[in-house]
């Protein structure tokens, strides 16, 4: 089967890079995502901020091996020219396809000083666009944990753009060190999606 997923995506403001040895190296994923600023970043992810390279180098490889049997399409998220930190590793983008379920779910983190920038919802429109279009998915999928309001308000505001709704409350679902997170659930169809994008 050859891989359905594009390695390059450009949008508006953004370049979307497959998480690759070739594109990203283990110091450029680890720098952003390590020290005291990671720490909010990681905040309501099952993560904790890289110690070592060990950690984002074999993130990288396993993103590589993942893309390459079609079970994620993950992306190094830049900013284009004219952005501010240009060519800079802002964070990963995610697409993590069910296919028996023809569905998919997104993923994102992003570095603290791109925060509050509408990168979230510009991703998730390649990405909407990527599995309506061009994989045939019907449903995509995405979450936050309880308290998370920054991630809240972002997903809330593209959901809206491209039809979708806010499905459930998922009591005990994501390991969390000590604790067992909720996760609010939204989804967007391809009807919905279609439908949006159309008018």
């Amino acid at each position: 089967m050859t891989n359905p997923f594009p390695e390059r995506i450009e949008t508006e403001r953004l370049v979307l890079e497959q998480l690759r040895p070739e594109n990203v190296t283990a110091r450029e994923l680890h720098d952003p995502f390590s020290g005291p600023e990671a720490e909010e970043a990681f905040e309501h992810v099952p993560q904790s901020p890289y110690r070592s390279l060990k950690k984002p180098y074999d993130r990288i490889r396993n993103a590589d091996e993942r893309w390459r049997d079609g079970s994620a399409a993950q992306y190094a998220i830049r900013p284009r020219s004219g952005e501010p930190d240009a060519g800079e590793l802002a964070g990963e983008a995610s697409l993590f396809p069910e296919w028996e379920k023809r569905s998919a779910r997104l993923g994102l983190i992003l570095a603290k000083q791109f925060w509050g920038r509408g990168y979230s919802g510009e991703r998730a429109g390649a990405l909407l666009e990527l599995a309506f279009d061009r994989l045939d998915l019907e449903l995509v999928t995405v979450g936050h944990n309880t308290g998370n309001e920054k991630s809240r308000r972002a997903i809330e505001k593209y959901v809206e753009t491209y039809g979708g709704q806010h499905d459930c409350l998922l009591r005990n679902r994501v390991p969390m060190d000590a604790e067992i997170a909720d996760v609010h659930r939204y989804t967007i169809t391809r009807e919905q999606y279609r439908e949006a994008v159309d008018s």
